[in-house]
């Protein structure tokens, strides 16, 4: 038999009063137990699945509806008893949570005024309605419910599109962005590859392959399943795909879906092409199509990460280094003698890496026959002055810096050298603090340059690390205040000399970094959670700003009003 309670005016989530009626349904002499808000939607549901008691025809939005199947009566008080109790305990720990929380969208706003992202958790039938006012306000939206017509569906990712904005679902179970985990995800270490899925579990799969065989990834995006269906079109897989394309700390992509309908997939693909980013795809399911230029496809969520990860490490735009010594570039450039590289280095091999990758450049073989030259080609001079040619009476250049000095210093009477190429090796037996000891001849050399109408560009890597007695870190600080580009890697250093001779060889532009268009991939995380609280929680162990809504239904989950309201509002 089933019997019917309802509790006025107590919204609870739905997920917690599902986990409760599962949890119920267990216990002795009872059947089955169902407890949901009394909206319309749930109303159905209770019908449809033989719950339904007459008590809930009074039910609203905000109260909650108990039917019991029991042949004993008294079981009926247990279950409201043991509800009581778990909203008591609900409230309790809601109560220690040390979340910031709001009962109004406006209030969350208010104290976090420049949100960029909602994740959504509430029933679906009031998902739209909440999502178009948060795109209205220009926020990105992440919708777990689901529930939510294909026709609601459509309209709010068109809306999201034509304001540069990303809708992710409805049904959307994974997420993360900016290594911040949204709903079901796992923590990934951040790296340079960037997921698009109408996948959750195939986007897990591939970013825990990834994690666990020393990759990382940058953002990874969930569309929902209906995303690449006909209806919809892909419309947030292509605007996701595009916001990866110009982040700049992406180096590939990877597209996990299962084969969408021809015209939506010959869409799609056609959007991989106009990238100028490497993708790996899987259209799970489907054997794989052979590659193309741009595209690697894959026949498994393994396959597909391995290719990522393989895509992944071939990656390096050196040239986008040229934007934080631009301006030296500039001034170079309109001295057409000025075109040589110089390697002053302390550290023999890294000479001979410096020298071989530069004779790759220059496309000569020959090893230099003078004394100390690691290249000499063209007046462009890799010096090792560990050789013993500058070391004879003399302790050794990684100790003392003079030999090294004296060589800066000449730099202000030689027109022709554009970049000087320089290590700083730390470690027991090193000097103490090389970076102190160059500084001054550095800075006066760009002083002298500058006071002439010219410039010139230093370029240094570092070799150690932070538990070094020297420090990694001081060493860096000290070198960038005296006016040097440090890199990460000698062959950083290298490579991106070569790219600034190209550039001053050439009319290419240098990209700015700082003319990216603000999307929500390259901005913090501002999140206004509106649902499941433990979402929230995990937002903000992460490092993302985060506001709880404590949604329920506006006016009563009456539909009619809650327009009128909207209406009232926009005036």
């Amino acid at each position: 038999m089933i019997y019917g309670l309802i509790k006025k005016n107590t919204y609870q989530d739905s997920v917690n009063l599902m986990v409760l009626s599962s949890k119920l349904s267990e216990s002795d002499g009872i059947n089955n137990v169902s407890i949901m808000m009394g909206t319309p939607a749930n109303k159905e549901i209770l019908e449809n699945t033989g719950m339904y008691s007459e008590e809930f025809e009074e039910a609203g939005a905000n109260d909650i509806c108990i039917a019991v199947d029991t042949e004993n009566k008294e079981k009926v008080e247990e279950v409201r008893e043991k509800l009581d109790e778990s909203i008591k305990n609900l409230s309790s720990k809601s109560k220690d949570s040390k979340l910031e929380k709001s009962k109004t969208l406006d209030g969350a706003l208010t104290s976090l005024p420049d949100a960029n992202l909602a994740l959504i958790s509430i029933p679906g039938e009031y998902v739209y309605e909440e999502a178009d006012r948060l795109l209205d306000k220009g926020i990105n939206t992440f919708i777990f419910s689901d529930n939510v017509s294909i026709e609601d569906e459509k309209k709010l990712k068109e809306k999201a599109h034509k304001k540069d904005l990303l809708v992710m679902g409805p049904d959307c179970g994974t997420g993360i962005i900016s290594n911040i985990p949204l709903a079901f995800a796992n923590i990934i270490p951040e790296g340079n590859i960037g997921i698009v899925g109408a996948s959750g579990t195939g986007i897990q799969e591939v970013t825990s392959i990834i994690g666990r065989n020393g990759g990382g990834i940058t953002h990874a995006i969930g569309l929902g399943g209906r995303d690449l269906s006909s209806d919809i079109g892909a419309i947030s897989a292509l605007d996701a795909l595009e916001m990866l394309d110009k982040d700049k700390d992406t180096d590939v992509l990877v597209f996990i879906s299962k084969p969408p309908a021809e015209k939506v997939k010959n869409k799609v693909i056609d959007k991989f092409k106009k990238l100028n980013k490497k993708v790996v795809a899987i259209f799970l399911g489907e054997r794989p199509k052979e590659d193309e230029e741009k595209i690697k496809y894959a026949w498994t969520l393994e396959e597909a990460a391995y290719k990522a990860l393989i895509l992944s490490k071939r990656q390096k735009d050196y040239s986008s280094n040229l934007s934080d010594i631009k301006d030296k570039l500039d001034k170079i450039k309109e001295n057409s003698s000025q075109r040589k590289v110089l390697g002053l280095f302390g550290g023999g091999t890294l000479a001979g890496e410096a020298a071989m990758l530069l004779k790759e450049h220059f496309n000569v073989d020959a090893k230099s026959k003078e004394e100390g030259y690691m290249l000499k080609y063209e007046d462009n001079k890799i010096i090792d002055l560990g050789d013993d040619k500058y070391t004879q009476g003399r302790p050794h250049p990684m100790i003392d810096p003079s030999t090294r000095k004296k060589a800066i210093k000449e730099l202000k009477d030689n027109d022709d050298v554009a970049i000087v190429l320089f290590d700083d090796v730390l470690g027991y037996g090193s000097n103490e603090d090389m970076a102190s000891a160059l500084a001054p001849e550095i800075k006066e050399v760009i002083e002298y340059k500058k006071s002439n109408n010219k410039d010139i560009v230093f370029i240094a890597s570092i070799c150690g690390t932070e538990d070094d007695i020297q420090s990694y870190s001081e060493q860096v600080e000290k070198l960038k205040e005296a006016g040097v580009l440090v890199l990460d890697t000698n062959a950083e250093a290298v490579y991106t000399s070569i790219s600034s001779l190209n550039y001053l060889n050439s009319n290419i532009e240098i990209k700015e970094n700082n003319d990216e268009k603000k999307t929500i991939l390259n901005s913090d995380l501002k999140v206004i959670n509106m649902g499941l609280e433990s979402f929230a929680e995990t937002i903000k162990k992460h490092g993302g700003q985060v506001v709880q809504y404590e949604w329920s239904p506006r006016a009563g989950g009456d539909k009619k009003m809650q327009g009128l309201l909207d209406k009232l509002n926009s005036l």
